[in-house]
């Protein structure tokens, strides 16, 4: 989500024309990052970092359109006043001669797999017996086989995919790995130039395997799977912060590719004419990366108002809306499925928090159940300076969590997501959307709720709990999370959403920048759940009962396979991908307090 995104949320005032990186940081990004704002990183965390990392974000990364309110110089003085050190030698993200894999091919077309975010294209995050290579009872014995490491990172948000024996991986960086899923050496790698957070989804295009994937700039890419080379590359929205979070879909030749947006943290800002984005799902050509068809979320463009915020910047809307996820496809009916996101700007739209359903073949929309109504939001609603902030004022109880197919016992199907606000929605996909049942499971907020996704198997939907809490220490320095709010494992039945048990979240204890929240999506297989948590572990709960059945801490040091210094901390967005006898997760999470990390972790029974 929006969020997730925010490495450098900077809100600048054009009023004054400070010089030193310092007095540029105080009058421009100190609002949001000494304040604790959304999930922007706070001032220790970019002490961690190199200034080439930070100066990216802002030139050529998620942060761009703040950064571009600065000159080039400017900019560069921010990144070293941050990080305490001085511009040189770009770090290299480029991995050793030490750590590829001697040549070999693969074979994509057999074998187990776990493709995109959602492991098939129905979403559910579940991995059968076969292609898990493992049991409930080899659970317990899992231990760390090898860590690869993000060179120069505190975040490792990129999800993992499993295909043909490899792992292919996105970083924040923009490079994207193809790793030796036994070994951990990597085959080949490319750099996307942006932000790559989008799970890669690996399939056959015409005699060979592609793997496509979107980066933070709004561009769909599609590369060899074997070799790495670019097939083709197609951008998908020219908007300035629109942005590529949710995996990309492959049916039958073609791509479905999910739009968001970075407006709602630019937004912020008093003097930026308060928006102008509307989310889109586009439809690809496989094979040539050209567009079938775009559907917007929100049918008209924004438009002025006719209104001005405090300091006379003209507003425009209606605006938002993204596609944060992955949308689901129903083969049966020929519809594929979203949820959206919040408005930035009002009027409101009643396509927003909501479930969509759209004809694959024309994008025509087909049905609309939205969730939560009248619901625009910036990051300025949470800043002290809320000149941009929606007089709706949120709630921000966006859709952050993938819609799910599935088939009830009963012969019926439903459609299923939770969503920010707490509560967990199933639709009937075969009655234009009807409400089958709707349970809540948490507070709901900003962070809180189902923030990225639940998993199901064919009995129940698995449903890990946010509810994320900062403590505000202090306006000037920094904030911190409350060790002791969020959290929590839910089993819901899928065919009337009842609750077949419930697992009470874990205490941080006294450990600093904690929280028990359960923010990152779950993933199962046949007897188990796995859910990762803000406090750096990563849990496996029985399908049966909701009791515990491994407990591994990331927060810990790594020799790594590429000899990257590797540290795991908080997990958060990606969750655990379950293949071949292994588990990969992501750990590292520095936003809304979290630890900062920067290791894919590969498990395995016994580490063998």
């Amino acid at each position: 989500m929006k969020f997730a995104c925010a490495l450098l949320l900077c809100s600048l005032s054009l009023s004054a024309q400070p010089q030193s990186g310092e007095e540029m940081y105080k009058a421009g990004c100190a609002q949001c990052h000494d304040a604790g704002v959304g999930r922007a990183p706070q001032r220790d965390t970019f002490r961690q970092m190199t200034p080439e990392r930070v100066l990216a974000a802002m030139e050529t990364g998620e942060m761009i359109t703040m950064g571009n309110r600065f000159p080039a110089e400017g900019r560069r003085a921010i990144a070293e006043f941050l990080t305490g050190k001085k511009l040189g030698t770009a770090l290299s993200t480029d991995p050793p001669a030490s750590a590829m894999c001697p040549k070999s091919s693969a074979d994509f077309s057999s074998g187990p797999s776990w493709s995109g975010w959602g492991s098939n294209t129905s979403n559910t995050r579940f991995q059968d017996a076969a292609r898990a290579g493992l049991t409930a009872a080899d659970v317990p014995r899992l231990k760390v086989k090898w860590a690869f490491g993000f060179p120069g990172e505190l975040t490792a948000n990129g999800h993992p995919t499993y295909a043909g024996g490899r792992v292919f991986v996105g970083s924040p960086a923009g490079k994207v790995y193809s790793l030796d899923a036994s070994a951990g050496c990597v085959h080949w790698f490319v750099d996307a130039g942006s932000q790559v957070r989008s799970a890669i989804t690996v399939a056959k295009v015409g005699s060979g395997y592609s793997a496509f994937f979107g980066d933070g700039k709004g561009t769909a890419w599609a590369v060899d799977a074997g070799t790495g080379k670019t097939i083709w590359k197609t951008r998908v929205d020219d908007y300035p912060v629109a942005r590529l979070t949710g995996s990309p879909v492959f049916y039958e030749g073609r791509l479905y590719v999910p739009v968001a947006s970075g407006e709602e943290a630019a937004g912020s800002v008093p003097t930026y004419e308060c928006c102008k984005f509307r989310g889109s799902l586009v439809a690809l050509d496989a094979a040539t990366g050209k567009q079938i068809w775009k559907t917007w979320t929100i049918d008209e463009p924004a438009k002025p108002t006719g209104q001005k915020n405090k300091i006379g910047t003209a507003l425009f809307g209606p605006s938002g809306a993204p596609i944060w996820s992955t949308p689901a496809i129903d083969a049966k009916l020929g519809v594929i499925y979203v949820t959206t996101g919040d408005n930035y700007s009002e009027p409101a739209t009643k396509t927003s928090d909501a479930f969509m359903a759209l004809d694959m073949k024309t994008g025509k929309k087909l049905w609309i159940r939205q969730m939560t109504g009248n619901d625009a939001y910036t990051s300025a609603c949470r800043l002290p300076d809320r000149t941009n902030c929606p007089d709706a004022n949120g709630p921000d109880f966006d859709f952050g969590a993938s819609p799910i197919l599935v088939n009830l016992r009963n012969g019926k199907r439903a459609l299923l997501a939770g969503q920010k606000s707490g509560v967990v929605y199933a639709l009937d996909p075969d009655k234009q959307g009807a409400m089958l049942w709707q349970v809540r499971v948490g507070k709901g907020g900003t962070m809180g709720g189902v923030q990225w996704g639940s998993a199901a198997d064919a009995q129940n939907i698995y449903v890990a709990v946010s509810d994320i809490k900062r403590i505000m220490l202090d306006y000037a320095t920094t904030t911190d999370t409350d060790n002791s709010q969020g959290g929590g494992m839910y089993a819901l039945r899928l065919d009337n959403g009842e609750r077949m048990w419930y697992a009470a979240p874990i205490s941080c204890g006294e450990r600093k920048r904690c929280s028990p929240a359960q923010s990152a999506a779950v993933s199962a297989m046949p007897g188990v759940a796995f859910s990762g948590s803000m406090d750096g572990h990563l849990r496996a709960y029985s399908a049966a009962d909701g009791k515990v059945i491994w407990d591994f801490d990331t927060e810990r040091s790594y020799q790594t396979v590429n000899g990257v210094e590797g540290r795991g901390g908080s997990l958060d967005g990606p969750g655990a991908v379950i293949a071949g006898g292994m588990v990969f997760a992501n750990s590292g999470y520095t936003s809304a307090g979290g630890q900062p990390g920067n290791v894919l972790i590969a498990f395995s029974v016994d580490g063998k």
